[in-house]
């Protein structure tokens, strides 16, 4: 593996951290390198065309992402033929619910969020469409740790660092192993502020024609609009869009 490459593109991470555009300094305080380093990755990067530099003066040059990172970004979503097929039934769904709607998928070790539509409401969720999260906080990334096959359960679980996250309710591997279960056995997922404080989120598996689960359908907002009965209605209404979806992939009800 090339380090220096993977070097380059980690500095691409910063840019996913709330700030739009950062300084040579602030690049090479946050990466930890030299700034000689940083400014020779930075300008491969902008040759690239995933960094643009501005040049307000002499003194104050700054780095945001190019372009090429969103035609990138469109051929992968292009790809992703879930999130076409998905969202007419999202949309749907959060107008009739008024709550933001979520589509989530594994990559790798963590969760991304594909897809995200936003209720009109006035307190809405930080969540950005490209998220990713940990597969065992949160409604939707924990539905998908919980339907994976046993064996890349297993694997993924050995390789989850628990203690790193003190704001999550599960801290050993005999905890999360059983909330996979009771998860799997109740066909759902619901979390409680795991990811944004007083918000609740609930999630329902997203099939394919060979009857995996390739995603989950999610309702997240927050707690204080949400009564048990509100609930029970996400939760009916989830289930039904989190099927239909699934039978326009393939999937055949038994």
């Amino acid at each position: 593996m090339n380090q220096s490459v993977v070097k380059a593109l980690h500095l691409l991470d910063l840019f996913l951290e709330g700030q739009t555009e950062l300084t040579l300094v602030e690049v090479a305080e946050r990466s930890g390198m030299p700034k000689p380093t940083a400014f020779r990755f930075l300008a491969s990067l902008e040759a690239c065309g995933m960094l643009v530099k501005s040049k307000n003066t002499g003194q104050d040059v700054r780095y945001r992402l190019g372009l090429k990172l969103l035609e990138l970004g469109n051929i992968v979503a292009e790809q992703l033929e879930i999130r076409t097929i998905a969202k007419p039934w999202m949309q749907a769904l959060c107008a009739e619910l008024n709550e933001d709607v979520h589509l989530v998928i594994l990559d790798g070790e963590e969760a991304v969020y594909i897809e995200k539509i936003e209720s009109n409401q006035k307190v809405r969720l930080h969540t950005r469409v490209g998220k990713r999260s940990s597969v065992y906080i949160g409604s939707g990334p924990k539905l998908l740790l919980a339907f994976l096959p046993p064996e890349e359960q297993r694997s993924l679980i050995s390789r989850i660092k628990l203690e790193d996250n003190a704001d999550s309710l599960i801290q050993t591997e005999e905890a999360l192993y059983e909330h996979m279960e009771e998860i799997k056995a109740q066909g759902y997922s619901i979390s409680l502020g795991e990811q944004e404080r007083e918000t609740i989120g609930i999630s329902y598996p997203v099939r394919d024609y060979s009857n995996k689960v390739i995603a989950a359908l999610s309702v997240s907002g927050p707690v204080s609009r949400i009564d048990s009965g509100f609930q029970k209605e996400i939760q009916e209404k989830t289930r039904e869009t989190a099927l239909r979806i699934s039978k326009a992939l393939g999937y055949i009800e038994s």
